[in-house]
C-alpha cells in the first residue's frame, strides 16, 4: 500500500497531497476537532505544565470525572470506548495542536470515553480552574473550546456511544429512561428487548432475567436494575441538590429559556441562585431542531446548542443547576422566606422564588396511541427520533412554529413528511418564514382540515387513520412515526392552591394575581403593589410559558426571566430587615453588593 492509500482510523483513505499529520490523525468533523493556533497554545502553556507521555498512558478514564484540560504537543492520543474490554473500539485519534475533552468536561460529568496515549510525546496539562479563568479573558479561545465540545457531544450521541439501556419498547420504565437520556443529551444506545439479538446475550452475561429489565449497563462493570432518573443522573455526574446549608436568595423552578435567563441574571448580580429541573435543561425549546427567529442568530440555532450555551453561561456566574429534582410543593415559611419541597423529601429555602416550569404538549387522545408512545409516537423531534424513522414516511400533527420546525428537520431524514393541521391554514399560528419553507419543501405534504382518528400498528406504527373534518371522509396514511406538537398545558399541578391560576391552569401575575389572591392580608404593610411578573404570593414570580398571558416565544421567555430578577431585587429591598438597605437594586445600584457576589467560574468571554 502506498502512502497515498493508507487508511485513516475508521477506514477512510488518505488522498494524495494530504498533510503528513493526516496519516495518523482522524479528520476534523463539523468543526468538532479544531487545531489550536500557536498563539493559543502558547497562552495556555503560561498557565499549565508540560508532561512527557509514553504509549499506553491513560489521560482520561471512562466513567471518571476529569478536572484537567489536555493539549497534545507531540505524539498522538487515541479516544477509545470500552477501553480494556472485548468491546474496545477506537473513536478518534488526535495529534499536535488538538485538545482532549467534550461537553462533560465543562459540566463536571464523568467521561464517556478513555483518552490513551497512542504515540509517545508531550502534552500540556491545564487545570479546569485555570482554563475557566483564561477563557474569561480570551473570548476567541473560549468560543473555540465551547464549539468543539458541543460538536463532540453531538457526535458521541449520534454514534450511540456511552451507556446502554436494555428494555422492552412496551415498558413504561424503558420509555422513561430513554426520554431522560435523550432530553439531557446523554450519549447512550437503546437495545430493544423485543427485537435486538444483542439483548439476550447481554442478559445471559449478567445473569439477569427479562423480568428485571430495563437495565442500564456501562463499561461492562456497572449494572443498574430499573434505576430511577436520579440514580442514572448520579451515575453520569449530573449535579444533585447542594448539601449542607440549603438557604439562598432565589430558587428557580424550571430550566427552559426563561429559567436559564433568570439564573444568568440572578447569579451575575450576586444572588445565591439554585435552579431545579425535573427532567432536562432547555424545556420545550431544548427539543427544537432549529430556531431561526431568535435575535442574534441569523443562521438559526438548535435548541440543544442554545441550552448548552445558556447552562454554561449560568455556571459562569456561579448558579447551581440540579437535575433531576421534581418540585412537589411551595409554601411560605415566614414573611421573608419560602420553602420549595421536592419528591425525595428534601427542601430548599429562599427569599424569592421564580416559577419557570413552562408547559407541555398535550397528549394526542386517539385509539392505539398509548402503546406506541416513546417508540413510534414522539412529542419532540431530535436526531434520536429522526434516526429511527429510516427511509419511511412520517407524520407531524400541529400548526404552530414547533410543528413547522419539526417538519423541516424531519424532511432531511424521511422521504415524505405529512403535516396534519385541523385548521384551514398555517397562517393562524405559524410564523410566515416557516410557512413559506414548509409549503415549498418538495418532501412535505400539508393536509389541512385533517385530524388523526386512530393509530394502527402493534410493535411499530404502520398507518394512521385520518379524517377530513369538513366532509367526514377517512383516509389511511402509511407512516413509520408520528410527531405531536399540539396545544400546551401548564406544568402547575404541583403548586396546588399555593398561587392563583387562570381557568386553564396558567399562573396569574400582576394586578390579576393581586385581585385573585386568597390571602390579601399578606400584601398589607409591604408598601407596594403587586409587580408585573409577581404572583399572588409576594416574592414569588412566574415567567415564560407557565405565566398566564405570556407570549409563547423563546426570546420573550428569556426576556421575562431577565426582567423577573429586576423585580426580585425590588422585592428583596422592600423586605430587608429594619436598618438595612437590602438589595442594591433598591438603592438604585445596578450591581449587587460586592461582598455578596459569588466567585465566578467563567466559561464564555
Amino acid at each position: 500500500m502506498t502512502s497515498a492509500d493508507q487508511p485513516l482510523p475508521g477506514g477512510e483513505p488518505v488522498p494524495n497531497g494530504t498533510d503528513e499529520a493526516a496519516f495518523w490523525e482522524s479528520p476534523d468533523v463539523y468543526g468538532a476537532y479544531p487545531r489550536l493556533t500557536q498563539e493559543q497554545t502558547a497562552r495556555l502553556a503560561e498557565h499549565g505544565e508540560r508532561r512527557t507521555t509514553a504509549a499506553g498512558d491513560v489521560l482520561i478514564r471512562e466513567g471518571e470525572r476529569c478536572e484537567t484540560f489536555f493539549v497534545v504537543l507531540e505524539g498522538s492520543v487515541a479516544v477509545v470506548e470500552d477501553y480494556g474490554t472485548p468491546e474496545e473500539h477506537l473513536l478518534r485519534v488526535h495529534g499536535p495542536g488538538r485538545f482532549i475533552g467534550e461537553l462533560g468536561l465543562l459540566h463536571g460529568q464523568v467521561a464517556f470515553y478513555t483518552a490513551v496515549v497512542r504515540e509517545p510525546g508531550e502534552v500540556l496539562v491545564v487545570s479546569m480552574d485555570e482554563l475557566r479563568r483564561l477563557v474569561s479573558q480570551d473570548s476567541a479561545l473560549g468560543d473555540v473550546v465551547l464549539r468543539a465540545c458541543l460538536g463532540r457531544r453531538a457526535l458521541l450521541v449520534g454514534q450511540g456511544a456511552g451507556f446502554r439501556i436494555i428494555g422492552s419498547r412496551y415498558s413504561p420504565d424503558t420509555r422513561r429512561l430513554r426520554e431522560f437520556a435523550i432530553r439531557n443529551r446523554l450519549p447512550h444506545r437503546w437495545i430493544d428487548l423485543e427485537t435486538d439479538e444483542e439483548a439476550e446475550e447481554l442478559l445471559r452475561r449478567f445473569g439477569v432475567s427479562p423480568a428485571e429489565t430495563p437495565l442500564v449497563i456501562w463499561r461492562d462493570t456497572t449494572l443498574l436494575r430499573n434505576p430511577s432518573n436520579a440514580e442514572l443522573a448520579r451515575l453520569i455526574g449530573l449535579p444533585p441538590l447542594p448539601d449542607g446549608d440549603r438557604h439562598g436568595d432565589v430558587v428557580i423552578v424550571g430550566s427552559g429559556p426563561a429559567g436559564l435567563a433568570a439564573a444568568v441574571y440572578a447569579a451575575s448580580e450576586g444572588l445565591s441562585t439554585t435552579v431545579v429541573e425535573a427532567m432536562a435543561t432547555g424545556g420545550q425549546a431544548g427539543t427544537s431542531s432549529r430556531i431561526e427567529n431568535l435575535l442574534g442568530f441569523p443562521a438559526g440555532i438548535s435548541g440543544a446548542e442554545l441550552t448548552e450555551r445558556a447552562v454554561l453561561q449560568a455556571d459562569k456566574f456561579g448558579a447551581r443547576i440540579s437535575i433531576p429534582v421534581e418540585a412537589t410543593g411551595l409554601h411560605r415559611k415566614d414573611e421573608d422566606h419560602y420553602v420549595v419541597s421536592f419528591a425525595d423529601g428534601s427542601e430548599l429555602t429562599a427569599r424569592a422564588v421564580v416559577l419557570a416550569t413552562g408547559a407541555r404538549y398535550r397528549r394526542l387522545q386517539v385509539p392505539g396511541i398509548e402503546r406506541l408512545e416513546g417508540t413510534s409516537v414522539h412529542y419532540s423531534a431530535t436526531v434520536y427520533e429522526a434516526q429511527q424513522c429510516g427511509a419511511d414516511p412520517v407524520a407531524v400533527v400541529g400548526g404552530g412554529n414547533s410543528a413547522g420546525q419539526a417538519v423541516l428537520f424531519l424532511a432531511a431524514y424521511a422521504p415524505k413528511v405529512y403535516l396534519l393541521v385541523r385548521g384551514p391554514s398555517l397562517d393562524a399560528s405559524m410564523s410566515r418564514y416557516l410557512v413559506d419553507q414548509v409549503e415549498r419543501h418538495p418532501r412535505v405534504e400539508v393536509m389541512l382540515h385533517t385530524e388523526v382518528t386512530e393509530v394502527i400498528g402493534e410493535e411499530v406504527l404502520e398507518e394512521l387513520d385520518v379524517v377530513d373534518n369538513r366532509t367526514g371522509d377517512h383516509r389511511r396514511l402509511a407512516a413509520r412515526a408520528l410527531f405531536v406538537f399540539t396545544g400546551a398545558e401548564p406544568h402547575t399541578q404541583w403548586l396546588a392552591d399555593s398561587v392563583a391560576v387562570d381557568s386553564r391552569g396558567f399562573v396569574l401575575t400582576g394586578p390579576d394575581a393581586r385581585e385573585a389572591c386568597a390571602q390579601p392580608e399578606m400584601w398589607h404593610g409591604l408598601g407596594r403593589s403587586c409587580m408585573t411578573l409577581e404572583t399572588s404570593l409576594p416574592g414569588v414570580f412566574a415567567v415564560g410559558d407557565v405565566r398566564s398571558g405570556s407570549v409563547k416565544r423563546v426570546a420573550s421567555a428569556a426576556g421575562e426571566g431577565a426582567m423577573a430578577i429586576h423585580f426580585v431585587h425590588r422585592h428583596l429591598g422592600h423586605s430587608a430587615a429594619p436598618g438595612t438597605t437590602g438589595s442594591s437594586a433598591a438603592t438604585g445600584s445596578t450591581d449587587a453588593d460586592p461582598q455578596t457576589r459569588h466567585k465566578e467560574s467563567p466559561w464564555l468571554g
